[in-house]
């Protein structure tokens, strides 16, 4: 099994296991990861079903044992939480190029990643969930919040400002803590909460993303295979690769996603969003900005 995803191969084969499997699958998705370092009694008891019932789980994914199964598990967390530095030390991630194994020049590695990582993410994005953020994105009734993190708060404004051009009510999450608090106040029932929250994920948006959801908005996630804390309150989640040839997550997947739901969003409003298009540009070029 490829490292990363482990919960979302368990979430994808929910449907191909027996209902007391599945029980089990549901317990350790509800409380991911901790709850799979538990012993198989303890799983076993929180699910309602036989210790054995565990370890057929987790034979299905492939595991000789729950041991294997924890490995692995244990392998998934250190990277979920691997910082920039940490990769730097690991071999092949950033380090100078006399000490990185035969793999060819710059270009040649960055020309093999990239577009090998893109393709993977679309490959592996579930349409009903691209199909679903869309949806979220392009409804006119709902009003549209995004923010993001150290880095992702760059794709937060690059997907907003393009949906700005399309839509109304479109906003992004102030930096001031009194703007911000009084946006995140305004949230309701016809809001949808945009976040971006990648591996050394921030405490906030799993608490942003609690009180949308208490106050029946919807959020909206783009996460790494890792998936960010947030993934249990998240209405939609569209995870993404982030390999790169140097120590940082690499951003390119997650820019080709966003281009691709933006694509999606331009389809589904059709003139409404043309129109929209239109009148911006009037109103830019009197202005004088274009």
């Amino acid at each position: 099994m490829a490292t990363g995803v482990l919960a979302d191969e368990i979430r994808q084969k929910l449907g191909e296991l027996s209902p007391a499997e599945r029980k089990v699958g549901r317990v350790l998705l509800a409380a991911y990861p901790s709850a799979a370092f538990e012993t198989v009694a303890a799983i076993a008891e929180r699910a309602g079903v036989s210790g054995p019932t565990v370890l057929r789980f987790v034979s299905r994914f492939g595991f000789r044992g729950f041991p294997d199964f924890q490995a692995a598990l244990r392998t998934e967390w250190d990277e979920r939480n691997a910082s920039p530095l940490q990769l730097y030390e690991a071999p092949g991630h950033g380090r100078p190029s006399e000490e990185v194994d035969e793999g060819g020049s710059l270009l040649d590695r960055a020309g093999k990643t990239f577009p090998a990582e893109v393709a993977k993410t679309l490959m592996e994005l579930p349409p009903h969930d691209l199909d679903h953020a869309v949806r979220l994105l392009a409804d006119p009734k709902l009003r549209l919040t995004l923010g993001g993190g150290r880095f992702t708060h760059l794709l937060a404004q690059y997907l907003g400002l393009h949906l700005m051009q399309l839509r109304e009510d479109v906003r992004f999450l102030p930096d001031r803590d009194v703007e911000r608090t009084a946006t995140l106040t305004s949230l309701g029932r016809r809001d949808v909460l945009v976040l971006f929250d990648y591996r050394r994920y921030e405490q906030d948006k799993v608490v942003m993303a609690g009180l949308v959801r208490e106050r029946g908005g919807k959020v909206l996630l783009f996460t790494d295979t890792w998936l960010s804390p947030v993934t249990s309150r998240a209405d939609v989640v569209l995870p993404c690769r982030v390999t790169a040839p140097s120590p940082y997550d690499s951003l390119v997947p997650t820019l080709a996603v966003i281009e691709t739901v933006v694509a999606g969003v331009v389809e589904t409003l059709g003139e409404a969003a043309h129109e929209h298009l239109r009148k911006a540009e009037d109103v830019a070029q009197h202005l004088g900005l274009i």
